[in-house]
Parts: C-alpha cells; structure tokens; sequence
C-alpha cells in the first residue's frame, strides 16, 4: 500500500487545504493532489533534462483543465466530451504562469509544463484560487530548479471583512475581489476588479491576502522537506565573459545616448538600438561571427537594458522624453465608424484602439456552460490584437490566450458601471490598430467613448493607465513611471495597469518582476496612477461630456414589461404559437423568461409601429378584464340563446340575445350575427365564482324613450301534471316545512 506524504494548511475558518503526493502521477518530475472540501485537483509538473538547441529564454506551458465530470456533467456539443480550453480555463492558467515563470532561475531554458487538472468540485469552493497552490507545490516536492514556492489566494470583501478564498455566494456579494500570487518574501501579481474602491483599500487588501499566502509557502517548504527534494543540476548556457565585458565596453555609451535622445519614435529607437548590436557583430573577425552572434546579441539586451534604466533613474530622462509622470498626447474622435450602434478612436502616443459598441435583444446573450458556471454573459467585451500594430510581417491565426486575458481585465473595468436594468445586450470589440504600451489601458478608455456615443446613460466614465517601475539592484533608488511604453513594460521592473472612475478603481491587473518591492513603492504607484486616470478622464469627458441623447437609428428600441407568473403562457401559448404570431404580426423580436417568480417581457423593434403593434399584441392578452369597458371582439360561436365572443385574446364572453338589442328577438338568425363577425361589445358582468364574463352591444346603443323592459313569460306547468311552476322569487315550502327564502331576481329580469 502506498504511504503518500501529507501536509494540512488550516484557513482559519473551520476549512482546510491538503496536499498530498506520492500517490498519483508518480511518473511526472512533481505530482500533488490538492482537496479542499470535495473540490480536488492535480497538478503535475515535467521538464526536460536538455534545454533546446539555441533556447536562451524559460519556455514553460501552464493548463489549466476542468473535468465536467467533477461536478457529475456532460460536455455539451455532439461529441460530449471536453474540447478547446474554455475563457475560464485560460484565465486561471495565466494567473498560474504570471506568477511561476519569473521565478525559474534565468539560465534555466528546459521546455516545462505544468498541468492542472479538476477532478473533483463542489460548485461552493471556487478551484482557481486552489490552482497556483496546487502548481507551486508540484514544483516544490520536484527536483526542478525553482526560487519558490508561491501560492495564489483570492480575496474578497464581503460586508466590510476580508474574507481569504471565499465561495462562489460570498463573491457575489463582494465590493471588492482579487487574485493575489506571492512568495512568502514578496507579492508578484494581483488581478481584480471592485467597485470604485480607494487606493488605500486595495492596498489593505493585498495585505491581508499576503498573510495568508505566507502560511501556504511555509507549508510547501515543510511538504518539500519530509519529501527530500534535491534540484537538478543543470547548464544550459555557455558564456564568454571576455566577450560579455567587451560588448559592454564597447556598446554601453552608444546605447545610453539613444535612450537620452528622447525621441518619441519607437521605430527610430528600435533601428538605433539594432545599429549599435549590428555595428558590433561587423567589427568582429568573420571567422568568428556565426559563433559569436548569438552570445553577442545576449550580451548586448544586458548592456541596453542598463542603460535605458540608469538613464532613468539617474537623469529621469525616458525613452520618449517625458518625466516619470507624464503622460503621452492624446487624440479622441468619436462616432468615427457609421455603421455600428456606437464608435470611438483612443490613440495615446503610439497607441490606437478603435472600438465599436453593438446593442441587442436577449436573443444575442452569449451562453455560458463552464463545468461551475451556467447562465448567460449580457456584456461582452473582445480585444483583438493584429500584428501590423507593431509593425510585424506575419499572419494572424485566432485568438491568442493575451487577447482572451486582456480584454477580460477590460470587460471587468467597465462592467460595473453600465447601467442598472440595461435591457440591450452589449457587445464591445477593441482593435488594437497601433501598439506602443498598455494596448489593454487603451481598450478600456475607447470602450468608454463608445459606450457613450451609443448612447448608454454610463453610471460614470472609466478610465484606465498602465504604471511602470524602474528599481537600483540594491533597492536604494527607484522610479514610477506613468503611462509606460512597451520598452518601459520590457525592461522594467512592474507593469501595473489602473482603471477606475473619479470616484475609486474598478479594476487592476499589476505584474511584478523583481524582488522586495515595498508597500511604499506600491502606494505611490497607485497615488500616481490615480493622478494619471484623472488627466485622461479629463480629456474623455473634453471629447462627449454626455452620452448621446438617444440612441441612432439603426439601434433597435427595447421595451421591457412584467407580467404575473400565471401569464407567462397565455403570451407564449401552445407549442409557442401565440408568441411567434405576435413576432410574425408585428414584426417585433420578443423573449419572455421567468425571473423572480415573475414573467420579464423583452420585447425590440426597429420601428415605433413594429413595437407599439407587439405591446398592445400583449397588452391585449395579459390585460385582465374590467367591467365596463368596451372591447372590440370576434364572434368564435352561435347558439340559441346567443353567441360567445373573443373579446380578450383567449377570453370569451357570452353575449346573450337579450343583450344584442333593445328590440326583442325572436331568434338568433334575426340578429344578423354570424360565426367571424367583429363586434363591439361592453364587459357587463364578470362573474365572481365561476369568472365567466357577460358581454353586451345593447348597452352601447341609446335606449328608446318610453322602453319597458319586456316581462318574463309564465314558465307552464310541470311535466309531473302538478300546478304550474312556482314564480322566481316564490320559491315554495322547504322540505322541513319552513318557508325559503325568496330567491334572487336575475340581472334581465
């Protein structure tokens, strides 16, 4: 029997966390099995005992899968089984990757990957938050090189308290949650959204978070001991230190008075960078160089890297030009684009988005069939990333998984403040047209202008920035950097992205590179970020102070309603049909579901007459009857002693002979009614216990002068020979030999 190795972490709240190896997987580098309630994932870990031929950078793969049997479910789709990662898949997996790959030694090139598997959920512990920890603690009881362990936690604030990976009811209810990753030393990502929270608050947050992250690590390094993990050695790089110092000696003043020069041209610079390496590579014996090259083109990232950051930190001279705080030229042109509901361009120095916004009916709600999560996404946000932003000759083939990652941290910055009630489907879609820094910052500020030439009544406007950080090695001088480029974004030390309104910050997404950062450092770059979003702020509301008064024509026109329950299928009716002919009537596209215990009407048109014919459609058949009201109707049948009458979509009436005029009929066939005749008629009576409804014509003609209401004829005698049949009201001795009551006149009586 196998003897796996245990290790419990206690949350503090009556929950635990075990890890556990030496049981599953026993052939990978590192397997663990993690269970946390009934939710249990298993990560593994392999890496190659080589590094490839010319590989001088960490090429690691993280996956992150959910098994839809964990929570007892098929797979949709006609092959029921699990396909493609899913949003929700990919999201986690990145969370994991930011936070593992900065972490693996530099001169460590050995193709990694790291697996992540849900075997098991409880739909109530939400698995991502379990992901990171799952992952470190493979490579912690492995024998891969790795300067961790970390853990990830996610954490919310739910009625005023920090809650440490809460479930998914406690979420819900949160004004505030992030994802935080850390080492025991250091935090080194955080990706949430809140709800205009303070800057103080997310930093007080990422405190609490870090906590917890701590009694994770301490556990990992325990479970790595009782395993005896001893790491590999390894070499995967062989380097020419004479070289090394000869291309610093050589190249360092050159590339220091480029990044001086302050040109606003990143092509410029990027061709006065690779001159400087390539005037280098030519100096060289040609005996030498396909051997050298290489190394060379190493050595020389090291020496450019250096100087654009002393250049920083001791002239506060940026690539561009600008101070530490500034931020680039901004241009804004909104209802760029005619076709679409809402459009805007955001171009901030060599950064473009164009993004359009389209509204729309239930119909276009965009399914959600995650293994935990099902329902429907009325928002959607994509971000589309094309090389020619950056000027690059290749093609581009789908998604990637950075396009899926930004436009989620955009979706979650704007998401908050679309209206409460909003009855249009929205769909947001950013093209990254130019690339220069903080494409996704970009994103976020053209979804606002969109949004507000559709004409969507915002709660308020968002802005976003991306803030970058330049350190010393000893940590003894440092700068923030506002509005980074994406050389900034390279060779930095953090890439921390801010959105937010005037009033507190809806999202954040924060990298970070390098090891000791303060919490003074952190709350000056949001200080400073919060500086940089009101300037763009600003310059938004320059550009559309207000949304757009109304919607352009081509938007089409929502009208929402609620009926009772009981309603909900009288307006769908059998097999669907008094829907669709309302649809196919009137032209109008309309849904109906039941929420909170009520029926929600949806009901979009691209036309006034389209809509206003479907409403009264509906309104005729959820309107309750009311006694005097006049109705016009149709006649469904004919009888003796009158016809019945739809006055109300599957409503009838009797409309009695007595009541067809104020001449007495003989019959029916002297009225002149036939089967299909349309007919107005008045609601007399609604009978209080059977509901039956007494309809009317006479009641909307004149009366004659001088009419006598016709007397009821003797009723003849019993067909048992006794007397004649007592009159109404004279109703005759009861059984026991007491008299009845007289019994009530009939209303034509």
């Amino acid at each position: 029997m196998v003897q796996p190795i245990k290790k419990t972490i206690e949350l503090g709240d009556g929950r635990t966390i075990t890890l556990e190896t030496g049981k599953l997987a026993k052939q990978a580098d590192g397997a663990v099995e993690l269970r946390m309630g009934n939710t249990m994932l298993l990560a593994t870990v392999v890496s190659a005992k080589e590094a490839g031929e010319g590989v001088d950078f960490m090429p690691l793969q993280v996956e992150y899968k959910e098994k839809f049997s964990s929570n007892g479910r098929f797979p949709g789709g006609f092959l029921k089984r699990e396909g493609r990662a899913s949003d929700y898949e990919i999201l986690t997996a990145r969370l994991v990757d930011r936070v593992l790959r900065p972490l693996f030694p530099d001169n460590y090139h050995a193709d990694t990957f790291v697996n992540i598997i849900m075997f098991s959920a409880d739909g109530n512990d939400a698995p991502d938050a379990l992901a990171g920890l799952a992952a470190s603690a493979a490579l912690a009881v492995s024998d891969i090189p790795f300067n961790g362990p970390i853990s990830e936690v996610r954490v919310a604030r739910v009625d005023g308290e920090f809650v440490i990976n809460p479930t998914f009811e406690q979420i819900e209810k949160a004004d505030m949650e992030l994802m935080v990753g850390a080492t025991y030393e250091n935090i080194m990502m955080v990706e949430g959204e809140m709800k205009e929270v303070s800057e103080t608050d997310l930093l007080a947050a990422l405190k609490a978070a870090h906590e917890a992250i701590k009694v994770q690590c301490k556990a990992q390094m325990e479970l790595a001991e009782a395993v005896g993990a001893i790491k590999r050695e390894y070499c995967h790089e062989t380097n020419d230190e004479d070289l090394r110092a000869d291309v610093r000696e050589k190249c360092y003043d050159k590339a220091y008075a480029v990044a001086k020069a302050g040109c606003a041209d990143k092509h410029w610079r990027q061709n006065s960078f690779d001159a400087i390496c390539d005037e280098y590579i030519e100096s060289l014996p040609e005996e030498e160089r396909d051997e050298k090259t290489p190394l060379v083109k190493r050595y020389y990232h090291d020496v450019e890297r250096e100087a654009v950051r002393r250049c920083i930190l001791d002239e506060g001279v940026r690539l561009d030009g600008r101070k530490t705080t500034d931020i680039r030229p901004i241009w804004i042109e909104t209802d760029y684009v005619p076709g679409p509901h809402g459009s805007a361009v955001f171009t901030r120095g060599e950064t473009q988005s164009l993004a359009t916004v389209t509204l729309g009916t239930k119909l276009d709600e965009k399914i959600v069939d995650d293994v935990l999560n099902q329902g429907h996404e009325r928002f959607l946000l994509h971000y589309n990333f094309p090389p020619f932003s950056t000027g690059e000759a290749k093609p581009q083939r789908g998604v990637g998984r950075r396009e899926v990652g930004h436009g989620n941290l955009a979706h979650r910055a704007l998401k908050s403040m679309l209206p409460d009630n909003f009855p249009y489907v929205c769909r947001i879609v950013s093209d990254i047209l130019e690339s220069n820094g903080s494409s996704s910052m970009a994103t976020v500020c053209a979804g606002t202008l969109a949004l507000l030439d559709a004409g969507v009544n915002m709660k308020k406007p968002v802005s976003g920035i991306a803030m970058g950080l330049i350190t010393d090695s000893d940590g003894s001088k440092y700068a923030v950097l506002s509005d980074i480029l994406g050389d900034e974004d390279h060779l930095g030390d953090m890439d921390f992205k801010v959105t937010g309104t005037r009033d507190g910050i809806t999202a954040t997404q924060m990298d970070i590179k390098v090891d000791g950062l303060s919490y003074e450092v952190l709350e000056k770059a949001l200080m400073q970020a919060r500086d940089g979003r009101m300037h763009i702020l600003d310059k938004i509301q320059e550009a559309i102070p207000q949304p757009r008064a109304d919607y352009k024509p081509q938007v089409p026109r929502i009208v929402t309603m609620t009926i009772p329950k009981d309603l909900i299928g009288a307006v769908i009716g059998p097999g669907g049909k008094i829907i669709q002919g309302i649809q196919e009537a009137s032209g109008a596209t309309v849904s109906i579901d039941e929420i909170d215990n009520a029926g929600y009407i949806e009901v979009a048109a691209t036309n006034k007459d389209s809509m206003d014919k479907a409403l009264d459609m509906i309104n005729a058949i959820v309107e309750l009857p009311e006694e005097g009201k006049v109705y016009t109707g149709t006649v469904r049948s004919i009888l003796d002693f009158g016809a019945f009458v739809e006055f109300m979509p599957n409503r009838d009436g009797l409309l009695h002979i007595s009541e067809i005029s104020w001449d007495r009929l003989p019959d029916m066939e002297a009225s002149g009614i036939k089967e299909g005749d349309t007919l107005t008629v008045k609601l007399i009576e609604v009978d209080k216990k059977s509901g039956k409804f007494r309809l009317s014509m006479r009641a909307l003609q004149p009366k004659p002068e001088g009419y006598v209401e016709p007397q009821r004829a003797p009723r003849g005698p019993r067909r048992d020979g006794g007397n004649d049949r007592p009159q109404r009201g004279d109703r005759g001795p009861r059984r026991d030999g007491g008299n009845r009551p007289p019994r009530a006149p009939r209303h034509e009586d």
